[in-house]
């Protein structure tokens, strides 16, 4: 029995999707058919590339493997995908990363217009923080990412997304234009490693900076200042996000984060890839 590219897809997307069942809904197949193809992959390769104890995840092998797996399937992908497209279009499913604040402020609006615009395109999103984003798009589980105040290099730029204090509905700045940094200054400052943490001291430069709380969700973020145990500093697209209770108001100093989107910087990008990123830059 000789290795195929269906092998590996059912080996990554188990690992991709935490399971045997997910991963046979990513790829449209029975769980059995997942579960045989990994199976064959294993008998192949002569050692286990899966613990199938508890939550199914890479054995110390299978982690090796996984580079590797994923430059052949992207390969095998891209080639597949080159021939539709001179047959009418890019074709094919792409993986986007991006931050909650993108996902649900930003990306919605371009789903769509990519929708219409390449029909044969199928998007799937990954949710992540700007760390594991960059990790994903450089170990190759996603395609295309919208990356947060990257270095220079290709790529198109989405959004200067400004960042606002982030207040209750009844803090005494809540109805003004703009506020300060230093007009926080008597309230506990919560900060949420999510939202471009060194933005935020960037906000704070000559101003004290001792937060009260640190939280990782940006849910929990919100929820705290609700409850009044004390403000934030937000990105702008966090205000499409807002339960009632809250408001978000303009900083007096400006300070932005950078929407990049953009492929890998060390291989060839998906095809699709490029025509999406194409598509905005000369929208």
């Amino acid at each position: 029995m000789a290795l195929n590219f269906a092998q590996l897809r059912a080996f990554l997307a188990v690992v991709d999707e935490g399971g045997f069942g997910a991963a046979a809904d990513a790829l449209g197949l029975t769980q059995s058919a997942v579960s045989h193809a990994v199976a064959a992959l294993e008998r192949v390769l002569g050692r286990a590339v899966l613990s199938r104890r508890g939550r199914a995840a890479p054995t110390a092998f299978g982690s090796e493997l996984l580079a590797h797996a994923r430059s052949a399937v992207a390969a095998a992908t891209a080639i597949t995908d080159l021939a539709e497209r001179d047959r009418g279009g890019p074709r094919g499913t792409v993986r986007i990363a991006a931050p909650p604040t993108v996902c649900q402020g930003l990306l919605p609006e371009l789903l769509d217009r990519w929708r219409a615009e390449f029909p044969g395109v199928q998007a799937r999103v990954f949710e992540g923080d700007d760390d594991e984003i960059d990790e994903w798009l450089a170990d190759g589980t996603v395609d295309v990412a919208v990356r947060v105040d990257p270095p220079p290099g290709a790529g198109v730029l989405l959004r200067e997304d400004a960042f606002h204090a982030l207040l209750p509905a009844d803090h005494p700045l809540a109805g003004q234009p703009e506020v300060g940094v230093g007009e926080l200054a008597d309230d506990p400052f919560l900060l949420s490693r999510g939202c471009c943490e060194h933005r935020v001291r960037q906000a704070h430069a000559g101003h004290p900076f001792a937060p009260r709380h640190r939280v990782r969700e940006l849910g929990t973020l919100l929820a705290m200042v609700r409850s009044g145990m004390g403000v934030s500093l937000v990105p702008g697209l966090v205000g499409a996000m807002l339960p009632p209770g809250l408001v978000v108001v303009p900083l007096r100093e400006p300070v932005t984060r950078r929407l990049v989107l953009t492929g890998p910087a060390d291989r060839d990008w998906h095809p699709a890839v490029t025509a999406l990123v194409d598509s905005v830059r000369d929208g």
